[in-house]
């Protein structure tokens, strides 16, 4: 291996850039973000018999005019890219015009191009066959014809690479001055604006018409299923049953995967490190209970995700790579137009009330950096299947003849919550977020290609590992410090009881903010904080500071009568207002640790930080009004 390049990959959406990635990174390949944005690209190395490449998947565009952070990135790329570096442009062979037009802007940057000509079976199917040396001849750009589901073209397509790497770019019948022009160079007038852009499009006709690439006259089995998928009253109740369809993959399949998980660290793991540690001489006390209290719990909550994550960007991913997922983008279009969102944003959404890591997860269907951001803030009002169960014990508790109906009604607040501070966002902090016109392709439906749908699973699980898992450990062992280190009573350090501890004190200093909203109570206090570190452990966190014990698969013996006597008193005789407070707060308050730490992954520090502040205001805002209205009535 004696030569070697950088490779940017250019395409517009569902082109089969990812595909084309996949197939010659592997799995060497991982996430980051483009400097000073939030807008997330894939690196990579293509390893091949004629030297190493180091790759590039930028985001999907049509073109270079950048009106959002995503186009921005690609346009930039160009512009400040290194000597040697290759452009390799993917041209869609079904629908080529969209891709020249992209390909005329790219080699206008000066950089050197090669075409990758994709889906050319599907274009043959439809009796409109490009003859890749016929598109070479034509635009005078090296034309690989590749299929990645079979890795054919491939080793042509480095040979092509490397011989570009050296040659000055030149579209042939583009014209002079066309093509040489640098992305960056001086303003131009409008009315040079426009003549260039109407030279970039003859010339694209001109290439079109010259390989005789028509669009099919013929119906094909796609058009035959988009007849049902795409309209309003048989595509709206399959969009809906796909959407269900995830939950329910979610939180059942996952369910005893998670259960698995959460057995072995609570059982095996945390015996095999107890006697580990007592074998070195560290026999309980503080030290073990930091490593196996904090630290394997820590690392044991991370693992429990995982699962999770692989059924749903495996889910997501056959969606995408099937060719569905933009007919269902199309479909939810008009529900998300309110939000300056698009059709794509309804999935991670409504994944959401399963739970918010997945959905984080699954805002990459959004190709937009700016919609992607906005919706990473709106997940976490979604109600999470965590949040249910803790409205199920307090609804019982406060409202037991009523539970199933403050239950719905939580969930329809936390739908109304979306909306409303979506509307807000988009009007204050996120104003730049303009919902365009929905431009999709419609890719023809295909199986997908196990490979993969495999490194890419891979790839995006470990990007969250290793972005939020040590987060996540690192503040649940601050917790159990918390909860272990003595601020009274003389007590030694991890033998301390759960009122005199620094967590019991902490909880104490916070109790007197919730007194608006009739819950100005330690014990209320600490099972929100440990709410921070997951949500189901509320209601645990009650028990424990009550020192309650709870039989297994139920609720925590002479917990209800506990709470209510607490609440009787904090709320001044209006048990049911500060129950629905405190329910209200419980969805709203903050988001738990591992959303925060993924949220902090996606879209950096400074966003994440301001979305706890605004949980916070807002829970406390609204906690309050419910009390105050509710003791009215």
């Amino acid at each position: 291996m004696s030569e070697s390049a950088s490779i940017l990959i250019f395409g517009n959406p569902n082109v089969g850039k990812s595909s084309l990635f996949n197939a010659v990174t592997g799995a060497r390949q991982h996430t980051v973000n483009a400097p000073g944005t939030t807008v997330e690209l894939m690196r990579g190395t293509w390893t091949t018999p004629l030297g190493r490449f180091e790759v590039t998947d930028l985001p999907g565009t049509y073109s270079l005019v950048a009106r959002s952070p995503d186009e921005r990135v690609t346009a930039e790329a160009i512009a400040q890219a290194e000597p040697g570096t290759v452009a390799v442009v993917l041209v869609d062979a079904t629908s080529p015009s969209r891709s020249l037009y992209l390909l005329a802007q790219v080699v206008e940057g000066g950089s050197p191009a090669v075409v990758a000509l994709t889906m050319n079976d599907l274009a043959g199917a439809h009796h409109h066959r490009v003859d890749p040396a016929a598109l070479s001849a034509t635009i005078g750009v090296p034309v690989i014809e590749i299929d990645t589901r079979h890795r054919k073209g491939l080793d042509a397509l480095a040979e092509a690479v490397l011989a570009a790497a050296t040659i000055r770019p030149s579209l042939r019948g583009l014209g002079q001055g066309i093509g040489r022009r640098p992305i960056g160079a001086d303003e131009e007038s409008p009315e040079e604006t426009l003549k260039r852009t109407e030279r970039l499009f003859e010339w694209v006709s001109g290439a079109v018409a010259a390989i005789e690439a028509v669009p099919r006259t013929r119906r094909t089995f796609s058009d035959l299923i988009d007849r049902v998928l795409l309209a309003p009253w048989t595509g709206i109740p399959v969009f809906l049953g796909v959407v269900w369809g995830l939950f329910e993959l979610m939180t059942r399949a996952t369910a005893p995967l998670i259960e698995a998980v959460m057995a072995f660290f609570e059982g095996p793991a945390s015996s095999g490190a107890s006697w580990s540690l007592e074998r070195v001489g560290v026999d309980g006390g503080w030290l073990e209970g930091v490593l196996v209290e904090g630290v394997l719990v820590g690392v044991g909550t991370v693992a429990t995700f995982v699962p999770v994550l692989i059924v749903i960007f495996a889910a997501i991913g056959v969606l995408e790579a099937s060719g569905y997922m933009a007919r269902g983008a199309i479909v939810a279009d008009r529900v998300m137009a309110s939000m300056g969102l698009d059709g794509r944003a309804v999935l991670p959404l409504m994944v959401g009330f399963g739970c918010n890591i997945p959905a984080l997860a699954a805002t990459r269907v959004l190709p937009d950096a700016r919609q992607r951001l906005l919706t990473g803030l709106l997940i976490p009002f979604t109600s999470c299947s965590a949040r249910l169960a803790v409205y199920v014990v307090l609804a019982q508790v406060f409202f037991p003849d009523h539970a199933g109906t403050v239950v719905f009604l939580l969930n329809v607040l936390s739908v109304l919550l979306v909306v409303g501070v979506g509307l807000l966002l988009k009007r204050t902090v996120l104003r730049e977020v303009h919902r365009e016109p929905l431009a999709i392709i419609m890719p023809a439906y295909q199986w997908p290609r196990p490979g993969v749908l495999a490194r890419s699973i891979l790839t995006r699980v470990g990007a969250f590992v290793r972005g939020a898992g040590p987060i996540i450990v690192a503040a649940l062992v601050v917790l159990w410090l918390a909860a272990a280190i003595p601020v009274r009573g003389g007590h030694g350090v991890g033998d301390v009881p759960i009122e005199d501890s620094l967590y019991g004190a902490g909880s104490r200093g916070i109790a007197p903010a919730l007194e608006p909203m009739g819950l100005g109570d330690w014990h209320l206090a600490a099972s929100l904080v440990s709410g921070l570190a997951a949500k189901e452990v509320t209601v645990a966190a009650l028990a424990q500071s009550y020192a309650v014990e709870a039989p297994t698969g139920s609720t925590p013996t002479g917990l209800e009568e506990r709470v209510m006597e607490t609440v009787m008193e904090t709320s001044g005789g209006h048990p049911a207002a500060a129950g629905f407070a405190f329910m209200v707060l419980v969805l709203v308050y903050a988001p738990c640790l591992a959303t925060a730490a993924e949220q902090r992954r996606l879209f950096g520090w400074k966003w994440a930080g301001g979305a706890i502040v605004m949980h916070l205001v807002l829970g406390w805002l609204l906690a309050t009004l419910a009390f105050q209205v509710g003791r009215l009535l």
